[in-house]
């Protein structure tokens, strides 16, 4: 299944048309945020893709670590604040190097 988000980030169910005409008019909001610190580069995105197995709730945000003793680290979110949390999270594993 596929979504956007509304203003206040909270997804809608939507095609893939409109998904990708989402992220075309939206490419800003695909990002939540993203930090380099050194060589390692820290990014969560807005994935829109349902990525839950089993689940009646999507998840829809990713975090992931590219370089570094931590590369490929990867969690995934049912919400923008869990997504936001597991950035700092992912920041908190990098500069423990």
């Amino acid at each position: 299944m596929w979504y956007i988000l509304d203003k206040e980030n909270k997804p809608v169910k939507s095609t893939i048309t409109e998904h990708g005409e989402w992220i075309e008019a939206n490419p800003e909001r695909k990002a939540v945020k993203q930090e380099r610190i050194g060589d390692i580069f820290v990014s969560t995105v807005f994935l829109g893709l349902d990525h839950a197995w089993n689940s009646d709730i999507p998840v829809l945000w990713e975090t992931m670590i590219f370089g570094g003793e931590h590369d490929q680290y990867q969690d995934r979110y049912t919400s923008v604040e869990d997504a936001l949390e597991g950035h700092k999270k992912a920041l908190t594993l990098i500069t423990k190097e």
